[in-house]
């Protein structure tokens, strides 16, 4: 079943407010989960595991919140001088289609990627998820 973006924000919305502890005026869009939110490693998986139960479906492990980002950061072919490399980036979007690069695009210092992950960031890949599944359905 299709959603707009609206539905499934105010979905998410209420899933943080649950899972964070946070009032729902603090969840917007461009909140970060772990700056503004203050979401911990744990929260990261207990946020998933409710979008899943909220939303009724299977996120394959590592496709909303890939697990292995920390290691790509370790990694000399993508990060030098404590700044994303053209290499790293495009791993990165292939990894997390879902996540906006803008900011990382502009200023590549790895201290901010911990707010690469906003609210946003899980409505954009619900949107595609719900969507493209309603549309490929839909088409059958």
């Amino acid at each position: 079943m299709a959603m707009s973006r609206d539905e499934i924000f105010k979905k998410v919305q209420k899933v943080l407010v649950d899972a964070l502890g946070v009032d729902d005026d603090e969840v917007t869009p461009d909140s970060s989960l772990s700056g503004d939110l203050g979401a911990e490693s744990i929260d990261y998986l207990d946020i998933q595991f409710r979008v899943e139960k909220e939303f009724g479906l299977k996120i394959p492990k590592g496709e909303l919140f890939p697990e292995n980002i920390q290691e790509l950061l370790k990694d000399p072919k993508y990060v030098q001088n404590n700044k994303v490399t053209s290499t790293g980036l495009e791993e990165m979007k292939r990894q997390m289609p879902h996540v906006d690069f803008s900011s990382v695009e502009k200023d590549p210092d790895i201290t901010k990627m911990t707010n690469l992950m906003t609210v946003n960031t899980i409505v954009n890949y619900l949107d595609r998820k719900l969507n493209s599944e309603s549309a490929a359905a839909a088409a059958v």
